[in-house]
């Protein structure tokens, strides 16, 4: 590998970590600005933030599913086993993209 490579792929690979950096601010900045909603979103809208979160930050759904009495347990399990196999950075993009539906509809 030349330096000229070696250079190019460090350049690539900074450039990567501060975009990586950059959605994570928003993020975290989106999640904050959730809180501070005066009116309250549907459920249905509050499962997809809440599944699109989860996947973000932990990753695809591995835990067991709640049993049938636990209705609300069940819904977010279900919301969030939905989102398999997206990556945490695309639902990190996505809950952002939503999120800002959400405040210009409910600020």
């Amino acid at each position: 590998m030349s330096l000229d490579q070696v250079m190019q792929i460090r350049i690539l690979y900074s450039f990567l970590l501060s975009l990586s950096q950059q959605i994570q601010l928003e993020f975290e900045a989106a999640a904050e600005a959730i809180k501070t909603l005066t009116k309250r979103p549907s459920d249905e809208e509050l499962l997809e933030l809440y599944a699109l979160f989860k996947q973000a930050t932990v990753g695809d759904n591995n835990t067991s599913k709640p049993g049938m009495l636990d209705l609300k347990g069940k819904a977010k399990w279900e919301a969030w086993n939905k989102k398999k196999g997206i990556t945490q950075e695309a639902a990190k993009q996505n809950y952002i993209n939503y999120a800002n539906q959400l405040i210009s509809k409910y600020k």
